[in-house]
């Protein structure tokens, strides 16, 4: 496994062109991003990463990397859990959503990518990723990335929204993201391009990899106590724990 799901030529022609659209996407569309976010809602709110982080094993006093940061809504949600912002650091490829990210003071944003990320072996105890793992471009690289920045029993905690295996709600949920958010977001956003990323995201999420081979491939890594917590029938949290 490489990209969690093949090219999506509607937007790019090749597996090479993918890093730099979605990251010039993502670019062009930072500034509305929250505003967006905030309206389409879904249970992505800040109360949902809270819980998710902590049932993922986030504690007070843990060093967090948050990786695919953007705006900073689930890097300000583990502030809330650690009790400092000295302990969060964000990383993102999009220097539009790092540039608009609104993070408490203290809290420290890197440019980087899951395959790559520019932090030291050893230098965090829990690694999050909120809604940003069907953009990666290699998941197998990510991984060894994440085992590599992790201290021993450290872990990992990755958000994401799965598609629905009912028809029903799968159909249900495709007509509220492709649909009624990209509206939402032309009446809410200043760039023309937000509706686009709108449908980019459900597109995404109805290419992406099954939970199973996204579980294989974490155990795979070489992780330890690999699950997966399902909420809403929609919001997957893979969560595992490197060997101590």
């Amino acid at each position: 496994m490489s990209a969690p799901h093949p090219p999506l030529k509607e937007y790019y022609a090749t597996e090479a062109d993918r890093g730099p659209w979605v990251r010039g996407l993502f670019d062009r569309t930072a500034g509305d991003y929250d505003r967006v976010e905030h309206a389409m809602a879904l249970g992505t709110g800040s109360w949902y990463r809270r819980r998710a982080l902590r049932r993922g094993g986030l504690a007070a006093g843990m060093r967090v990397l948050d990786i695919g940061v953007g705006t900073g809504l689930t890097a300000c949600a583990a502030v809330r859990i650690v009790g400092a912002a000295e302990l969060v650091v964000g990383v993102d490829p999009s220097a539009g959503m790092v540039e608009c990210a609104k993070v408490p003071a203290g809290v420290v944003l890197k440019l980087g990518t899951a395959e790559s990320i520019p932090a030291a072996a050893g230098s965090a105890d829990f690694l999050s990723m909120g809604y940003a793992l069907r953009h990666i471009g290699d998941l197998s690289a990510a991984l060894v990335e994440f085992m590599r920045v992790l201290v021993p029993g450290g872990r990992i905690c990755l958000l994401e929204i799965t598609k629905p295996r009912g028809r029903i709600t799968r159909a249900l949920l495709r007509t509220y993201m492709r649909g009624i958010v990209p509206l939402l977001a032309r009446a809410l956003s200043r760039h023309r391009d937000m509706p686009q990323l709108m449908r980019y995201y459900w597109d995404t999420i109805e290419a992406c990899a099954p939970p199973e081979r996204i579980l294989a491939e974490i155990r795979a890594a070489g992780f330890l106590e690999v699950n997966r917590y399902v909420e809403a029938g929609v919001f997957s949290e893979y969560r595992a724990r490197k060997a101590s």
